[in-house]
């Protein structure tokens, strides 16, 4: 059921930068769309056209900036003005993509939009119609069903819906989990019973939000009932609580063996960017990116660590600093839930080779500062310290 081949789309500079407090200016999105190349992602988003004259401006400027055979996308919503507007602008690119969105849920159809499910039909065989029409046989149309993820209660209706689309010419169908509301295996399973019914019609992708804090887990179990597109963004950017996490999806890609075209050495300098950009902090513990993912301060794991520190594999980490483009380093401190490897650990790092009693020794009074001065953390430099002056003591 899995593809053949697993295509990374970034939509960071539409569906990202939209969220922002702060959009990027022009000058911002053209360093954003070069870290992207760099990356060697499969295609971008490059934004919202029809928006406002910013949004068309600059994707038209990042259109143009585009290398050959890379797949640029603009938004569009199902209306005519706005996708002739798109593809002004995305026209210029070497392989331009028109995406085109529109709600496919009973929840939106019957509150939002408040129109008939014939009416939603012929919305979207109309728009999908005129942008074939416009762009050619040859350009690829993605359709997006807003709010697929909220379909369950007419999910019939759905089916309809993206026969719709590929009968006007669409040949991507785009599965959003809009707003997460379900545990990841429901929206797989919808993802697995449309790719059944789709077929070989048209590509399955699907864009999931983080509502829930599982987008990326949804969004990679989904490659393996058949989607061979995952849309992602750059430290997991996007409305509300973001979108899936490009560096988690490709990490967690490439450990189950997959082949993907990344440049994994510029997810860390790439990210370290991003927050810069847009002022929003990466959290000590975020995975792949996060400063703390390396640190080992539990007597058992360091035990773990120090044993095998120097291979590929190791006892509490699942890929090397380097393979992400880090060049910090698995580190152990010690603190009071440490163990006596910690010590031993630190001091042969600097040339200090102890007898186990002097560990053992060095433990109880490191252990007992610890205790007494809040639990803080005794640093490389105090152990030594204390194993010279314990050295000289004897």
């Amino acid at each position: 059921m899995k593809p053949k081949q697993i295509k990374i789309q970034d939509v960071t500079l539409r569906d990202g930068n939209q969220a922002l407090r702060k959009p990027w200016t022009l000058e911002e999105k053209i360093e954003v769309f070069d870290l992207l190349v760099a990356l060697n992602v499969d295609g971008i988003e490059v934004g919202f056209p029809s928006s406002n004259e910013t949004e068309f401006e600059a994707s038209k400027t990042l259109a143009k900036r585009a290398p050959a055979g890379m797949p640029i996308a603009g938004l569009s919503r199902a209306n005519e003005t706005e996708i002739s507007k798109t593809w002004e602008a995305i026209q210029f690119a070497n392989r331009p993509r028109m995406h085109i969105v529109f709600p496919v849920s009973d929840f939106s159809i019957r509150h939002v939009l408040k129109i008939s499910e014939q009416e939603v039909i012929r919305k979207i065989h109309n728009s999908v119609s005129f942008a074939r029409s416009i762009v050619g046989p040859d350009v690829e149309i993605q359709f997006s069903g807003e709010h697929f993820g909220d379909a369950i209660e007419n999910f019939a209706f759905t089916k309809e819906a993206f026969l719709a689309a590929i009968q006007a010419g669409a040949n991507i169908i785009n599965l959003p989990n809009t707003v997460e509301r379900y545990r990841p295996m429901v929206f797989v399973n919808m993802v697995k019973e449309m790719k059944d019914f789709i077929g070989e019609r048209a590509k399955v992708s699907v864009h999931t939000h983080n509502d829930l804090g599982m987008a990326t887990a949804t969004s990679v179990e989904c490659v393996y009932v058949g989607a061979e597109q995952i849309e992602v963004a750059l430290n997991g950017l996007g409305e509300r609580a973001g979108n899936t996490n490009l560096y988690e999806t490709v990490i967690a890609l490439h450990q189950n063996g997959e082949t993907l075209g990344i440049n994994f050495d510029r997810i860390y300098p790439t990210a370290k960017r991003i927050a810069e950009m847009t002022g929003i902090p990466i959290g000590e513990k975020t995975p792949i990116i996060g400063e703390d993912i390396f640190s080992h301060r539990s007597g058992i794991h360091q035990d773990g660590v120090a044993k095998t520190i120097k291979q590929t594999k190791g006892a509490y980490r699942t890929f090397s600093p380097e393979f992400v483009g880090r060049n910090d380093s698995e580190t152990i401190s010690f603190t009071n839930q440490s163990g006596h490897r910690a010590i031993q650990f630190l001091l042969e790092k600097r040339g200090i080779k102890v007898p186990a009693e002097e560990i053992h020794r060095l433990f109880e009074i490191a252990k007992t500062i610890s205790s007494k001065e809040n639990n803080r953390e005794i640093t490389e430099a105090e152990l030594v310290d204390l194993a010279s002056n314990l050295t000289v003591s004897l």
